[in-house]
Formats: C-alpha cells, structure tokens, sequence
C-alpha cells in the first residue's frame, strides 16, 4: 500500500457531465449579467440549452427564464439595478463582502486577475475581475479547472448571496442555486464563515479607494509572480 494517497476532487453537489457544469456556468453568466436586449435576445436559445441539463439542475433555471420572458424589458432592468447595483448584501463583487471597498480588498482582486492572465486573458477597465458573471465566463469558457477553484474558494459567498436573494423573492437566486449545485456542498466551516459574513457585513469605504492602483506594495507583488 502507497504510503502516498490521491487526494481527490471534492464531489459537487449534483454529479454531471463536464459539459453540462460548463453548460450551467455559462447560462448563470448570461443570466447573471444586465439583462440587456443582446442577453434578452438569447432566451430561447437558453431556455433550449437548460432543457439539456439534468431536472434537478435545469429546475433552478426555469423561474429566471420564465420571469425574464414574461417582464417588460425596462421594468427588468430596473430591477435589475435594484437587487444588485443597489443593495451592499447582493453585490455580484465576490471580494465584497469580505473586504468591502477598503485597501485590502486589492490583493484579493489581485488574485483573481492574475488568474485570468495565466490563461491568457487581459480583461478590460469595465469591469472588476471578481464580478460573477465574468468569472462564470471564464470557468466556461476559457479556463474550467482554474475558474471552477475561484468558484470553489468562494463558496460561502455565493451561498450568501443565495440566501440574500430567496429572503427577498429574487428569481436570481435560482442562478445562484444552479451555480453552487456544480461544487462540492458546503461545509460546517463555510456555514460558520457565512454567518460571520452576514453579521459583519462588508467593511465601510474607504475614501479615495482605487483597487487596483492604491497600494505600489500590491502592484510590486503581481509583478513579482509573473
């Protein structure tokens, strides 16, 4: 007998194919981002993609599809704003709600841009690196297994925001359901974590917050990786 031992992949919560975590983390990216008229247009072409999945899993999809279809397109928008842009507890910024917008929220957008970079992706100033439906894309699309462990790594926060988005009767907290259902279940640790996050809640901002350029020390130690 090896003295040594395989430490294995923790198991999802929902056993599927490569494709079809692929599949979900995809359709959670398209339905997670502002529901403009290039995303309201795919509808159908998402709702033909969810029918593939598993029932359990295509079941968390089906009440944020029907809503979508069945909204006007401003009135979705809207609320769009409202559950997400406007509320500190259902920020789709995974570094949040840990951090906040204070300085120590840079190493950990450090992280998840030097992920992105390792696969070769460059993103943009639009966007923050640790918004979910960007690093929903990534894992779908680009990189699964170095997308699937920020993810991973996050798991408290998302089961957070899940949480967040059911009390208030959100048809996006399906998203969320389908999303955590590709990873391993949550742990005794990562409910302990989640109700320290829920009680915190993320720190105060910090005035003249700049990510990404605030502190040379984090800057000097993304270069060192590289």
């Amino acid at each position: 007998m090896s003295l040594l031992s395989i430490r294995r992949r923790p198991q999802p919560v929902t056993v599927m194919s490569e494709h079809d975590r692929r599949l979900v983390w995809r359709l959670a990216a398209l339905l997670l981002d502002y529901p403009g008229e290039k995303t309201l247009a795919l509808l159908d072409e998402m709702t033909g993609a969810a029918a593939e999945l598993p029932a359990q899993v295509r079941a968390h999809f089906t009440g944020l599809l029907g809503y979508l279809r069945d909204t006007p397109a401003i009135e979705s928008a809207q609320s769009y704003v409202e559950t997400f842009d406007m509320r500190r507890r259902a920020s789709l910024h995974l570094t949040f709600y840990a951090y906040g917008d204070t300085r120590k929220r840079g190493m950990a957008l450090l992280r998840f841009k030097h992920a992105y970079r390792q696969a070769g992706v460059e993103l943009g100033d639009e966007e923050l690196p640790d918004h979910l439906p960007v690093l929903l894309e990534f894992a779908a699309t680009i990189d699964p297994i170095g997308g699937e462990r920020l993810l991973g790594e996050h798991v408290p926060v998302l089961e957070l925001l899940r949480l967040s988005l059911g009390d208030n009767n959100s048809p996006y907290a399906g998203a969320l359901g389908a999303v955590l259902s590709t990873l391993p279940p949550v742990t005794t640790a990562d409910r302990r974590r989640i109700a320290e996050l829920a009680a915190q809640g993320p720190p105060e901002e910090e005035v003249g917050l700049e990510p990404f350029a605030m502190d040379p020390a984090l800057l000097d130690a993304e270069e060192g990786r590289r």
